[in-house]
């Protein structure tokens, strides 16, 4: 027999449980034995009457104990039993459903042990809400991290919104919040109520582990289950794995799913996620582009931030559809030979009042000192990463995408934020590390472990870094002192090719040192070389906007541009508009500038682009040694007074190759002397000068026949002629 439970202790408990702030409600309420029987108590503030529906048959009334809490001591039983409580409210109504504090914790002590040393890398499985069976009950598992929290509550369509109702416990020292609510299913809305330790008004939070949200501006989640879809991209998965992905052609197109195709007829609505699988997969596989990158794809409040202030770091935004959508999105891509990668924000979130900010009534993922926690260039928050908690949720974020959405890479926004401490911070306004440097230690390691555990867990998913700086060894492997991304992009390319061609022909031979200095440094990482959504706003202009000239002029400044960019070493990556010569500045809330493809002159651009990304995929030499000194060599660096620069691509494979030739002034010139590395036939494979993209028609008959004739350090060479604005690939064949 068990001792009774003490009355003065239990009028205590009791009176916690009224007031919220009993941190594990499950030692009050539900069934306990209790001398030779046992006493079940719940606690229904609004009820007139509740009585107990044990699994044994009856019907045993509820005395009203205090505040909404009811009691019923059912004798001679000495263990616990199912049940049903049947509640009778003012006017009539009566609701009979499972009790909620009758289940037992649906976490495990491995579970917190792991979520406590921050090493739990299928953390979404545990966190969040769970569509599971659990104690021979349906319903959902509902667990949130709020360890200075002195309640929570878990509120919803199911409850009326009311904290009162169900009371989470907290399991042990962890910080963990968990409670299994019975009949609750999919499609369903919730928040977690919090109540500050320090007191104040009880706050709603959205989950950090939501993986379905409404549609903003609302900002309840929404539970889902993750498990419904069904893939078909195994084909596509298997041969991801195979190879070095730096020895890869990676063309990739760089979209934002708000703008890139509007549905016009139907309100100038943006697609759906369903809409847009076939028409972007169709475009995209006709350009002969490797992977599409999307803008960040996770929730945000604020639309205009084109997602890089992050609200709900596990769930696809819903402005574009269900999160099974998005799935059939990717699925689709992969299904047509296309990868996919998302842009992904770990370095900071927004302060918006119902998402990670102060979540538990403290600096919980955030800095609790604003010299470290605030980010003053974007108005958000800065993760603590020294937290094993916010590191285990970010790792595990990102391997989530991978895992249950198949993502092929994550590009890491703005690095140079994470990796300094004084990133756009004035002296005074930041703190130094233990050494007294700018280095943040913390963040280097969380780089580190989550770049590990990709390469660790997932060949052939790549993880690419937006790093502005000379940090070194920011794509080398970690055991080699590195920060274990695969790529980075090439920053420094960007403005110096961007510089050169803004400029006026004429003026170009005295910023020549800005197409080679590139190639003092091209090796020392593997390089993307990105022509972003980031040059393209803010008063930037368009690409087509930025080059000088008539329209004639820019557009073949344009096909210059981009075939030299894909002859350059490095991976490639073109902002969607860049393809056609998009006119104005890109603007999130309209279409790209379809019309112009009506224009013979911009269908020529696209119509370009589809053949350098064929050839770029088919030739070795353009790809397959982007990260090698071997795979590029120059001919001609220091033609400046002619505004001509001529190299070679060389392949892994011996004797493969590419020359490639530029003329960037605007004058033609015939018989102009270039180097090739052997005697015989070479077929110029693209010419942006042809009729067919818009050009003047100038070129060498489609091949050249070069001579014994030793020039550029080559055996061989040919007098070639080469078009205005213009840059030539020839191949041997």
């Amino acid at each position: 027999m068990k001792k009774p439970a003490d009355r003065q202790q239990i009028d205590a408990e009791i009176q916690q449980v009224i007031e919220l702030r009993h941190p594990d409600p499950h030692r009050v309420l539900g069934v306990h034995p209790d001398g030779d029987g046992v006493v079940v108590r719940a606690f229904r503030p609004d009820a007139a009457a509740i009585h107990v529906l044990p699994s044994f048959g009856g019907r045993i009334a509820m005395e009203h104990r205090k505040g909404g809490v009811f009691e019923a001591r059912i004798n001679g039983r000495d263990q616990v039993f199912t049940y049903m409580i049947e509640v009778e409210y003012p006017g009539g109504k009566v609701f009979t459903l499972r009790d909620p504090y009758s289940f037992t914790p649906t976490l495990g002590e491995l579970d917190l042990y792991y979520a406590g040393e921050g090493r739990h890398e299928k953390l979404w499985e545990r966190m969040g809400a769970h569509l599971i069976h659990h104690n021979g009950g349906a319903g959902v598992s509902f667990a949130v991290w709020a360890p200075t929290a002195a309640g929570v509550s878990v509120v919803g369509d199911f409850n009326s919104w009311d904290g009162r109702l169900h009371a989470m416990r907290r399991m042990g020292a962890s910080g963990i919040w968990e409670l299994f609510i019975p009949e609750v299913g999919e499609g369903t809305r919730y928040k977690f109520e919090i109540r500050p330790s320090q007191g104040g008004p009880a706050m709603l939070k959205a989950d950090p582990f939501a993986f379905r949200t409404e549609v903003p501006p609302a900002t309840a989640s929404v539970v889902h289950d993750l498990h419904r879809f069904t893939w078909s991209d195994e084909k596509w998965l298997t041969t991801r794995a195979e190879g070095e992905p730096a020895q890869k052609p990676w063309s990739v197109y760089e979209v934002h799913m708000g703008s890139w195709r509007r549905v016009v007829e139907d309100g100038d609505r943006p697609m759906t996620y369903r809409e847009l699988a076939p028409a972007l997969s169709d475009y995209v596989k006709r350009m002969g582009f490797t992977h599409v990158e999307f803008l960040p794809v996770s929730e945000h409040p604020y639309g205009p931030s084109w997602g890089y202030q992050v609200g709900n770091y596990y769930a696809p935004t819903a402005r574009y559809g269900h999160p099974d959508d998005f799935r059939f999105l990717v699925n689709h891509l992969h299904e047509q030979g296309i990868g996919v990668i998302v842009d992904w924000v770990p370095g900071h979130f927004p302060k918006d009042a119902h998402a990670l900010a102060k979540f538990d009534g403290t600096a919980l993922y955030e800095h609790a000192d604003p010299r470290q926690g605030t980010q003053p260039d974007w108005g958000t928050l800065v993760f603590n990463f020294g937290r094993n908690e916010v590191r285990n949720f970010l790792i595990a974020n990102a391997l989530f995408w991978i895992e249950e959405y198949h993502i092929d890479g994550l590009r890491v926004d703005a690095v140079a934020s994470i990796l300094y401490l004084d990133y756009s911070r004035r002296p005074g306004e930041w703190v130094p590390n233990r050494w007294g440097g700018r280095e943040n230690e913390e963040a280097i390691a969380f780089l580190r472990e989550l770049n590990e555990a990709v390469r660790r867990k997932h060949p052939g998913v790549v993880m690419i870094a937006e790093e502005s700086t000379a940090w070194p060894k920011v794509s080398q492997p970690v055991k080699d002192g590195g920060l274990g991304f695969h790529f980075k992009w090439n920053m420094g390319w960007m403005h110096d090719t961007l510089l050169y061609f803004s400029k006026d022909p004429i003026f170009r031979q005295h910023h020549h040192n800005n197409l080679t200095f590139g190639l003092l440094y091209a090796f020392s990482e593997n390089f993307m070389l990105p022509l972003s959504h980031d040059e393209v706003v803010h008063g930037k202009g368009s690409l087509y906007g930025k080059l000088p000239g008539d329209p004639w002029q820019k557009r073949a400044n344009l096909r210059a541009l981009l075939a030299w960019m894909w002859a350059h070493p490095g991976k490639k990556l073109l902002f969607m508009g860049g393809e056609f010569g998009q006119h104005s500045e890109w603007s999130s809330d309209r279409s790209l500038d379809w019309h112009l493809l009506e224009d013979p002159g911009h269908k020529g651009i696209q119509s370009m682009v589809a053949d350098i990304n064929r050839v770029y995929r088919e030739v070795p030499a353009l790809h397959d040694a982007d990260s090698e000194p071997i795979g590029f060599q120059w001919l001609q660096p220091d033609a400046a007074a002619d505004n001509v620069f001529a190299f070679i691509r060389r392949s892994r494979t011996p004797g493969r190759h590419v020359v490639c030739v530029a003329n960037l002034s605007p004058v033609p010139r015939d018989g102009y002397r270039v180097g090739f590395p052997r005697v015989g036939l070479y077929q110029e494979v693209l010419n942006t000068d042809a009729s067919e993209y818009g050009g003047s028609g100038i070129g060498n008959m489609g091949q050249i026949q070069t001579e014994a004739h030793p020039w550029d350090g080559q055996e061989a060479s040919a007098a070639l002629r080469l078009p205005p604005l213009s840059v030539l690939w020839f191949i041997p064949g």
